[in-house]
């Protein structure tokens, strides 16, 4: 699968997608295929401050529990409700399954993520 290029990557394998001083957060497709069928997504409230790599919620699948990390600090703006519902919609469109919303608090944070290419680099 190709990884969107206008999206910035973690070592941990969330992706922001920048939109102004606004970023949505989700795993990218190899974490979906590491956790299998995901069952289960807990997400932060709305209004929630996070801070850069801090942990925001846990990814559940028949396999393992995982932490979700902040790319990047903010307050969280919005939270996908569709997911509680439908969790396994991460597996069919990772890159299209956006779990938080953010208002950055310090946007040049990003600079310091992985670009598409660094990021597949770093799965080989």
């Amino acid at each position: 699968m190709a990884y969107p290029g206008a999206f910035k990557y973690t070592k941990d394998h969330e992706w922001l997608e920048m939109s102004g001083d606004r970023g949505k957060i989700g795993i990218t497709d190899y974490a979906q295929q590491q956790l299998g069928d995901v069952v289960y997504i807990e997400l932060p409230e709305v209004g929630a401050k996070l801070k850069q790599g801090q942990s925001f919620g846990t990814i559940e699948s028949v396999k393992a529990v995982s932490e979700l990390y902040a790319p990047v600090s903010g307050e969280v703006v919005e939270v996908n409700a569709a997911l509680k519902d439908k969790p396994e919609t991460v597996n069919a469109d990772p890159h299209g399954s956006w779990m938080i919303a953010v208002k950055l608090a310090n946007p040049s944070e990003s600079d310091g993520l992985l670009d598409a290419a660094q990021y597949q680099a770093l799965l080989k």
